[in-house]
């Protein structure tokens, strides 16, 4: 194998490997906006969840007999 045969081939997978960085880095991407999705709706649920669970622990608070 000869220099310009060596050189050839490590730019050839010098570039495939810049193709795989850049096809990662935009799965990174897409998943860091779908984590960002789901850590918002996880928070709304929470919120949520913790909301009716007050309501139903006030709900189920009865006054004793001499406050009434």
């Amino acid at each position: 194998m000869s220099q310009d045969e060596r050189l050839v081939n490590i730019e050839s997978d010098l570039t495939h490997l810049e193709q795989l960085v850049e096809s990662l880095n935009q799965t990174v991407i897409e998943q860091d906006k779908v984590i960002q999705q789901l850590q918002a709706q996880v928070q709304r649920l929470t919120t949520g969840l913790e909301s009716k669970e007050m309501e139903t622990i006030k709900g189920n608070v009865t006054k004793p007999p001499h406050y009434q």
